[in-house]
Formats: structure tokens, sequence, C-alpha cells
């Protein structure tokens, strides 16, 4: 049912948040996938009575009553211990912008999804508190995308229907194409940080994942304060795709994903271009150069290193290899490799927005992961480990570091039976465009479920 409707139902009085609540803790109780690292079912029980009482005293609990959202181990939430991944819990972390705007709309909080340690990672391992299981293998326990590793897999274990990541880059849109559902990276600076543990203060995002667009553009209506002025707030899913311009750009988005993923994203876009789309080939060398730029490190990993010195230093020593071993040249970075590398990420950032606006495109288009996600005894060896973390960040990373909005939507199942997920990534704040763009796009190609049926892990 659309998170919209549940709402309705529950403002109304027709079904109560109670239900909604009684429904994700049977699924969570009766799940072997490891989504949590805690689940609280009575708080749930608690907050779906006080949002039932509001209705029976005529108050409305808002535009998200009753709808279910979990949340990644690095927010501060209210009851919850916060370890961002860690061997131990954080010092007492603040509510920010996004878990107080949900629970101010009624939003009910299921519990603390599994999160790579601080958010340093893309595969979605965590020795530390545990690996989500990916449910699309029904043998192998398969990554979920990192670093919102417990997310999508909240989702398709029917405990939760929307949740909540943080995305520097690509720790929303990666667990969405590896779980087969959708995950949408704002615009960098769109929403405040606040209450989330910070991986990168130049680039972090917080966003949200459910299993469709239309979900989540109703949720992200709801919830931003620039859409409820620049948006009617019942704004109806752009009918088609017709005149639509998406480029392909040419880029190692497409030449370095596995040949099974890209025909699989490729198809959805042979659907789109029969459905009136224009499909246009782009040169994009940004694309390539801004993901290189990404992964040397020069923004990130000192800018992680810093907040770790200045505000968790006895947590250095007892980082994860997997995460430590990544930082030990960080620290060295000079202060004016790190001033150029801002200046050239802005330099890129304008040419690629420069090249969007001249050739009159719309979004562009790629594979989101360019690999299938990865058995976990494949990953033993660091080395294994660092070469499969850099390939899933490495389809993501670009629109990051270009300051680009971006989703990722299912696209199919790819040659391991796994979900390929399609990447639209928009112009700078273009949030609402893209949104709306892709609602079109799932109206061509169909949900999740429609795309790639049931996970073989989750009953039916």
């Amino acid at each position: 049912m659309p998170i919209r409707r549940v709402a309705e139902d529950v403002r109304a009085g027709r079904g109560g948040a109670r239900r909604e609540a009684e429904a994700a803790i049977r699924r969570h109780e009766a799940s072997d996938l490891n989504a949590y690292i805690a689940f609280d079912a009575g708080a749930l029980r608690r907050q779906a009575d006080a949002i039932d009482d509001a209705v029976s005293r005529s108050r409305d609990p808002g535009p998200l009553a009753g709808v279910a959202v979990s949340v990644k181990d690095l927010y501060g939430l209210e009851g919850y211990a916060l370890r961002a991944g860690t061997r131990r819990a954080l010092p007492a972390w603040s509510e920010g912008f996004l878990v107080t705007s949900l629970r101010r709309m009624g939003a009910m909080f299921t519990g603390k999804t599994h999160t790579v340690e601080f958010a340093f990672g893309g595969v979605g391992l965590n020795p530390n508190t545990g690996t989500p299981v990916n449910p699309w293998d029904p043998v192998e326990h398969r990554a979920p995308g990192g670093s919102s590793a417990g997310a999508g897999v909240s989702l398709w274990e029917g405990s939760a229907r929307i949740a909540l990541g943080t995305d520097t880059g690509g720790s929303i849109r990666i667990p969405a194409s590896a779980t087969g559902v959708v995950g949408f990276r704002p615009t960098t600076g769109r929403w405040p940080t606040t209450g989330v543990v910070p991986l990168s203060t130049s680039l972090d995002t917080v966003g949200l994942l459910a299993h469709t667009v239309e979900d989540l553009r109703y949720a992200f209506r709801a919830i931003d304060p620039s859409a409820r002025s620049e948006d009617e707030p019942d704004a109806p899913t752009p009918e088609g795709v017709s005149g639509l311009r998406i480029g392909v750009p040419a880029s190692r988005l497409w030449t370095d994903a596995d040949s099974g993923i890209a025909a699989t994203v490729e198809r959805a876009l042979q659907e789109l271009r029969a459905a009136g789309a224009d499909v246009l080939e782009l040169e994009a060398p940004e694309l390539d150069e801004a993901g290189e730029r990404y992964l040397s490190g020069p923004i990130v990993q000192p800018e992680f290193v810093e907040f770790l010195k200045r505000e968790l230093p006895d947590w250095m020593p007892l980082l994860d290899p997997i995460i430590g071993t990544r930082l030990e040249a960080a620290a060295g970075v000079p202060a004016l490799e790190y001033i150029a590398a801002h200046q050239h990420r802005r330099g890129l950032s304008a040419r690629m927005h420069d090249r969007l606006a001249a050739e009159r495109i719309d979004l562009l288009a790629a594979p989101t992961l360019p690999i299938s996600p990865p058995p976990l005894a494949a990953l033993a060896r660091l080395d294994a480990y660092r070469k499969a973390n850099r390939a899933m960040l490495s389809g993501t990373c670009p629109a990051s570091m270009l300051d680009m909005c971006a989703i990722s939507l299912p696209a199919g199942l790819d040659g391991e039976g796994m979900p390929a997920g399609l990447q639209l990534m928009g112009p700078s704040g273009g949030d609402l465009k893209l949104l709306a763009e892709a609602a079109a796009i799932e109206g061509v190609l169909g949900t999740n479920l429609d795309r790639l049926g049931m996970p073989p892990r989750v009953s039916r």
C-alpha cells in the first residue's frame, strides 16, 4: 500500500497506527535477515498508541501518520544508543532535522539498522555489529550494500515502509541497488545533517529509501520546507516520459560495469525510448575525473580523520582494519592539496552543469553498481574487500562530487539473479524535478515488485 494511503487511513481513523505497528513487529520477529542492531517493539507500540489517541481526539498527527520508519545507526534517536557501527556506544547524540521532522509528521520509528563502521564503506560489511543478509540470494550471504547496510533489508523484511540512510559517496543508492529498492540522495546541503555522525562535512547528505519512487516523492514533499513552497502538495505523477531527454554518458560508469548489469540497464533505457523518451549519448569526462578524485581520498578521508581526532580520539585504536588501514595516509594530506581538491571539484561541477544545460539534458542515466553484490566469503582477504569496495563506490561517487542529486531504482535482475539499479542523476537543486521524472520513469518500468518480484529469502 502506498504510504500516502497508509497515512490517510490512520488520519481518518480507518486503519490505526497500532495495526501498522503490530504488522511491523510480526514481520520483524519472523525475519532472519538481521537488518537491525536494535528493534524496540514496546517503543513502537507506544508511538502507535499516541498517534491513535491523537486521532481519537480529532487532532491530525501529520502527513506521515503511522508510517513505519527504520533509522540507520548513524542518527541520534531518542531511546536508543548510538554506536555508528563501532565496538561501543558513542556519547549521547541529539535528534536532528530529519528525525525530528518525521516525528512531527506522525511517523513511527521501528529501530536502528546496521551501518558500516562510521559509514566508511560501500560494501555493507561490519565485523563489529553484524552484516545484514541480502534477501536476493537464497543460499549465500551476500553484501547488502553500504554504508546504509540494513536500510534496504528492513524494507524487504516488511518492518519499515521508509528507511533513513546517509549518502556521502553513494551510501543510499548502493544498498538501494543491491537490494532492489529505491534510494534518493538529495542535493548536498538541501537538508541539514544535524543529529548525524559525520563522515565528510563537505559531501554528507541525509536521505530516504522506499519501495517506490512515488513513496519517496510523497515523503520528500512532506518533509522538505522548500518543496512546500515550490511544489503543489498533491502534484500528480507526470504522465509518461515523452520528450524527456536522458543523457547516456560516455563514461566508465558504463564501460566498467559487468556485461550482465549493463545489458539489464540498457534494456530499461530501451523501454523508456519506446515510450517516447529521447535517450541520447553524451560526452561527460567530468564524471570519470570526479570519480577518480573521490576515490583517491583528498576530501573525505581528511575530513573524517579530523572529526575523529577532535571528537572521538579514543575510537581511533578501535577501528576495524577494513576501516583503519584506509585512513593511514589521510592525516598526512597537506592543507594546500585539500584546498586544491575542493577548488577542482567545484570547477568540475560547473563544467558538468554547463554541459547539461547546453545539451538540454534533463538527467543522466547509468548503472548504479558496476558489479553484483559479492558473497561475504569472497571478501575475507583485505585486498579483495578493498577491490569490491572501490568498485561499489565507483558508480555513485561521481554524482556526489559534482553536487548532483541522484536516485537509484530497480532496472531488473543481473546474470547472477541479483538486482541491478538504474541510477538517474539530476542537476544540483533539481530534486523535485528529478523525483517527478523518476516517478514518470517508474510508471513505464514498473515498481520493484513489478520488475523484480519477491526476494527468495522473503516469505511470500
